[in-house]
């Protein structure tokens, strides 16, 4: 169980977690426990598994172009359901409890539907009931604007709504519960002996999650980054000790975490700029690369292409210009693939003002390596890109950072891409090579 001397402790639950009314009364049982450990307790819940997809499918039915803020009072009722079918527990488990959703959270979200941020938060609800010993139960994923009309955070929201929340509260730490044991190496559904990291330094989960680690949703990580929240990643079945998201160094974490590391600590033998800093791979299928080229005449700059990009606020990765003599622009990027309209749109806009064609790769595959310090060791990528040519992978694009270093690859290739890479720097053990 989880303990904490002062303060609150905030728990998010995962639908797949609350997929079942035996899984709700697991959930509501460990919840209590904690509870009865001592700090009050706020607990964040996704939708039951599933119920997200069955309700766009509802409202894809209802309406060819459903507006967007009945879409997102329509999802916000799955959460919601949730919140109050796992107080309903509580209670059974002996744990007085309430739930909050939209308005009464007092969460306010700024910007469109369906992927609004959290504004402010008014803890001053959850703190009063909190106060009479209730457990909240916070519906997740959702917030209300100034007028009082719901918005969404996006897919994966409910992880950022629990770490605002413990923000806002002051507390130390988010657990957040979810159906795998912690934050591997790589995807254990492709590389079977992936192996759960037990410490991962913020910044560096701030790269895993934006290049494709499903685990954790990007915002809430980048949200955790700001404000100082330490998050813990472990299994709603409560096996392993999952993993900690913090800011210390990542050699500080290995030594507390994992015996090999500390005695080889202990015997002066630690390599320190010599030992390897690549901590996991990622892969993303969900992409699609663009590559916008323009002609010399028409004076566009990358400054323009990438401005008008933001401007259409379409977050892309892998972003690189390059240039010709005759001053012919070729910038190219990459997006995931819910953002293609988007930016289908922006880029048919500057071709249209400035000319030229824009070229869409649908059946590409990211993959990463992420770590620390990897831009001061351009060997690594060299290594990375020189395995997967060895095993016949071809890369059509590369981008690196002090913190990853990415190439696309057919999406046919990306798994085997994984598997070489986990292999080629032996992420199987704890200390790689």
């Amino acid at each position: 169980m989880s303990q904490l001397q002062d303060g609150v402790l905030v728990q998010k639950y995962g639908g797949s977690s609350l997929a079942s009314l035996d899984q709700i009364h697991a959930v509501a049982r460990r919840v209590a426990g904690a509870r009865a450990e001592g700090p009050p307790v706020v607990v964040v819940v996704s939708a039951r598994g599933g119920a997200t997809d069955d309700l766009l499918a509802l409202a894809a039915e209802a309406g060819a172009l459903p507006p967007p803020r009945e879409v997102d009072q329509l999802l916000t009722t799955g959460e919601t359901a949730s919140a109050a079918l796992l107080a309903m527990a509580l209670w059974e488990a002996g744990a007085p409890a309430s739930s909050l959703a939209g308005a009464q959270t007092g969460i306010r979200a700024a910007g469109r539907s369906g992927d609004a941020v959290v504004d402010t938060i008014d803890t001053g609800s959850i703190q009063r009931l909190l106060d009479t010993g209730h457990v909240v139960v916070v519906a997740g994923f959702q917030g209300t604007t100034g007028d009082g009309d719901p918005r969404t955070l996006g897919r994966g929201g409910s992880d950022t709504t629990a770490v605002a929340l413990a923000a806002a509260l002051g507390a130390e730490r988010c657990e957040i519960y979810t159906d795998v044991d912690g934050v591997y190496t790589a995807d254990p559904r492709v590389v079977p002996t992936a192996r759960v990291l037990p410490g991962v330094p913020v910044r560096v989960m701030e790269e895993m999650a934006f290049a494709g680690a499903r685990v954790l949703h990007a915002r809430a990580v980048e949200l955790a980054a700001l404000t100082g929240v330490e998050i813990h990643v472990r299994h709603a079945a409560g096996t392993g000790t999952g993993t900690v998201i913090e800011n210390r160094r990542l050699d500080a974490h290995r030594h507390e975490h994992e015996p090999e590391y500390a005695q080889e600590h202990e015997q002066g033998e630690t390599m320190l700029e010599t030992r390897s800093t690549v901590v996991a791979v990622v892969h993303d299928v969900d992409v699609v690369r663009a590559v916008v080229r323009i002609p010399g005449t028409s004076g566009a700059s990358a400054a323009d292409v990438l401005g008008a990009v933001a401007a259409g606020d379409v977050p892309v990765d892998m972003a690189a210009c390059t240039g010709t003599p005759d001053g012919c622009l070729t910038v190219s990027m990459t997006v995931g693939r819910t953002r293609l309209t988007a930016l289908g749109g922006v880029l048919g806009r500057l071709t249209e003002r400035w000319g030229g064609h824009t070229d869409l790769y649908e059946d590409e595959g990211k993959v990463s390596l992420v770590g620390i310090g990897l831009l001061s060791r351009p060997e690594y990528a060299a290594r990375m890109l020189a395995a997967l040519g060895e095993a016949g992978v071809p890369t059509t694009s590369v981008t690196s950072s002090q913190l990853r270093v990415s190439v696309t690859v057919p999406a046919d290739s990306a798994v085997r891409a994984v598997d070489v890479l986990h292999r080629e720097f032996e992420l199987e053990s704890p200390v790689a090579a």
